[in-house]
Formats: structure tokens, C-alpha cells, sequence
């Protein structure tokens, strides 16, 4: 699809089931009203971090009468929906996740405007009895953006042409994801210092700062996993947690055994009250607090100096896009990830290692083989190759030009 002239200002709507997370969507409403767009995001009611920050940035929000939830008052949320669509009166109808989608199509069946759904993680096509319900809906999208090319290849197979799936990735910023953060922001035409093999003095305090916040000495190897624990989903992996959080700490321990001088940094909450409740199951089950070689937190509000620490980043979930893997390769840290959803998408040969989703022995190995290199001094340089891997293909500022481009094209030609 290709985009249309410019001249012709858009009325964009934006609905997305969350008011908490979802902070990928402002480089795509920047780059909306960038171009001279009109764009409101509907969003759940409340005062949440997301609606704080559209509206310090000058957005409209406006609140969803639908709560996003199946239940009694499900009917009339929707038709709630449908009255504040119809009265913004949008050229495109622009949503992420799931339940927007189902929301979103569900609320405008019959209205004279464009739907664009965008896949922020393609976990839910692997359960098969929404492959089948989604088989059928997703014909009355007239794009499906998909957030990898995981998802674009999963809505291929059920039957959707490649030129209403087309691939942008929700990215990374790698201006404020990068090695040497704390010295502040650059300009421009300042050249990224690790493409000439160094992170400089900045990146080297806020590393040692961090490290000893920590208790870790330089000399020992420290993994990292950041992510939320969400409770687990009964129509996904069998009921298990999606972030693979019951892969990483089995195959640590075993790697440990024979590693002494290695450290597990988890960073991350419960993801509500059942993902907090899921998380300290995990504590318990796998003896966590009792473990002097791991330590977990939560609360964090800045990732940033925790990446700087670490030697290496790990990704073992069941199913999703990218997650933590473009955050951490931006801060130059290397990653194992596992071969589900889009994760293989994040590394080279060059930048990290994949191994089989759910596999305790081969992620114990990539482990190992992370620690070897580590001992060898050869990290720092698979570092570099995932920062420039990131800069170069998951830039999210290029993601949204993609994204916009195709809000456009599809006002313009309908996207068929």
C-alpha cells in the first residue's frame, strides 16, 4: 500500500482496552498529528498514566463507555461505544489488543469508516479456539498492522492477503534505550559511541553504580529478564504464564550449580492482583528469596541502569512480539530469546543466541555458551551488533512512519 497525498487531514481515532500500559502508541500519535491529523484516543475511564500523558502532550482522550469486559452490562457498553464513534466521527478507527479489536468491531458494524487493528502480541493465535473465531473477524478489518512477522504469518495462514498484513513494529526508542543514557541527550548529528566499540565513561559509571546497588562484583556474570508476570491464561500454553518465568528459574538453577560466580536479576510485577498472585507462587515454588544468587524486583520505574549492569538479557517466553529483547539490545546488552512469536525476529547470529521455547536444557546451554564468551571478553562486542541491529530495523520513530503511511493508505484505497 502506498500513501496517499498529505493534503487531506484525517480525523484518526485510537482505541486501546488499557489506560495503564500502552505507552507505544504515542510515537505513532506524534507522527499522526505530526502530519496534521486530527487524533482522540478512546480510552477506559480514569486517571490513568497513559491518559496523563496524552493529555499533558495536548491529545484528546475521551472515555469508553465499554469497559472491555464480557458480562451483563457488555450490550450496553457497546452500544455506548458505538454513540461516542459516531459522534467523533473518524475517518479511521485505529485499535490494539484483542479485546479493543473485538470491541471495536463489534461497536461499528455498519459505520462509513476505515478499521485498522494492530497486533500488539500475537500470543492469542496461538490458542486455537480464537484462531477460529478470528479466522472470521478479522474481514472486517480493512488492515491488520502486525507487530512482527510472526503475526503477519499467522493471519496469512488463516486466509488474509499479504497487503492487509503488512509488518511495523511497535520498536524501541533507541535515543532514550541507549548504552550511555545518563550523560543526557544528544544531538542529532552526534555519532552513536558504540559503533566505534566503546559505551564511554557514562555508560561505565552508571554500569558500576549499578552493580553495586546490587552487590555484584564486576567480575561476576549477570542475566537479566524484565517483564511483567501475567497470570496465566486458560485458552493459551495450557494455562501456564506467558513470560516463561517457570523456564528461566529451573534452568538457572541447574546452570548455577556448575557457575557460582553468576547472578539473576528479574525485574518486574505482577501484571494485577491474579499476575502478583502468580508471582509469588513462583517465589515459593522455586525458592527465590532463599536463592543468594538471584535477586527480583519490583517498582521499578527505570529500567535503563539495570540493562547497563547486566551482561546479558534473557527472553524465555511462550508467546509474544518482541518485548524486552529491542530494549535490551538498544542498551547494547545481548539476548537468548526463545523461538516463539516474534522473539527470533530481535537477534542474529551476531547479536545473541535462540533457543526452543519451553526447553530447560538447551536454555540452561545458551546460558553457558553466554557465560563462556563472557569470560572471554567477547560480549561487549555482541552488544554492539544487537545496538545496531535495533537502530537500524526497530527504531520506533521508523515504526511509526510505517504505521501512519498506512492509516493513509488505507482512508485513501480502503486497504483492499
Amino acid at each position: 500500500m502506498s500513501p496517499p497525498s498529505r493534503s487531506h487531514r484525517l480525523r484518526v481515532a485510537v482505541l486501546l482496552k488499557t489506560n495503564t500500559g500502552g505507552r507505544w502508541i504515542l510515537p505513532q500519535v506524534d507522527e499522526l498529528r505530526g502530519r496534521g491529523h486530527e487524533v482522540v484516543v478512546i480510552l477506559p475511564a480514569g486517571d490513568g498514566p497513559l491518559t496523563g500523558e496524552l493529555r499533558r502532550r495536548g491529545v484528546r482522550v475521551a472515555e469508553s463507555p465499554f469497559d472491555f469486559r464480557v458480562g451483563p452490562g457488555a450490550p450496553v457498553g457497546l452500544l455506548g461505544l458505538r454513540r461516542l464513534i459516531r459522534r467523533l466521527d473518524p475517518d479511521v478507527l485505529h485499535y490494539h489488543l484483542l479485546a479493543s479489536a473485538f470491541a471495536a468491531r463489534a461497536a461499528t458494524v455498519g459505520l462509513a469508516l476505515r478499521r485498522v487493528h494492530m497486533v500488539a502480541g500475537p500470543a492469542y493465535l496461538e490458542s486455537r479456539p480464537i484462531r477460529l473465531v478470528e479466522r472470521l473477524l478479522w474481514r472486517l478489518d480493512d488492515a491488520i498492522v502486525c507487530g512482527c512477522q510472526h503475526a503477519s504469518n499467522r493471519y496469512g495462514a488463516m486466509g488474509c492477503p499479504p497487503h492487509r498484513r503488512p509488518v511495523a513494529s511497535y520498536g524501541v526508542n533507541t535515543e532514550r534505550f541507549r548504552p550511555d543514557w545518563s550523560a543526557g541527550p544528544r544531538p542529532d548529528d552526534h555519532p552513536d559511541p558504540w559503533s566505534d566499540g566503546h559505551g564511554g565513561p557514562a555508560y561505565a559509571e552508571a554500569r558500576a553504580k549499578a552493580r553495586a546497588e546490587l552487590g555484584v562484583a564486576d567480575d561476576v556474570f549477570l542475566a537479566v529478564m524484565v517483564a511483567y508476570v501475567y497470570p496465566p491464561r486458560r485458552l493459551v500454553n495450557r494455562g501456564r504464564g506467558i513470560k516463561g518465568h517457570d523456564v528461566l528459574l529451573p534452568a538457572w538453577r541447574r546452570f548455577r550449580s556448575t557457575h557460582p560466580k553468576a547472578h539473576l536479576l528479574i525485574i518486574g510485577d505482577g501484571w494485577g492482583d491474579a499476575g502478583e498472585t502468580y508471582r509469588r507462587r513462583l517465589l515459593d515454588r522455586f525458592g527465590v528469596a532463599e536463592d543468594p544468587g538471584i535477586t527480583w524486583l519490583t517498582g521499578v520505574d527505570d529500567v535503563r541502569p539495570w540493562y547497563a549492569a547486566a551482561d546479558v538479557s534473557v527472553s524465555p517466553s511462550l508467546g509474544e512480539s518482541h518485548g524486552a529483547a529491542v530494549e535490551a539490545g538498544a542498551m547494547a546488552v545481548p539476548s537468548i530469546v526463545s523461538d516463539a512469536g516474534g522473539l527470533p525476529e530481535t537477534v542474529d547470529e551476531h547479536s545473541g543466541w535462540i533457543v526452543p521455547a519451553d526447553d530447560v536444557p538447551a536454555l540452561t546451554d545458551a546460558l553457558r555458551l553466554a557465560y563462556r564468551e563472557f569470560e572471554a571478553g567477547r560480549l561487549p562486542r555482541r552488544g554492539r551488533a544487537a545496538r545496531s541491529l535495533m537502530v537500524r530495523r526497530f527504531d520506533n520513530r521508523r515504526s511509526a512512519v510505517a504505521v501512519a503511511d498506512v492509516l493513509e493508505s488505507v482512508v485513501a484505497t480502503g486497504g483492499r
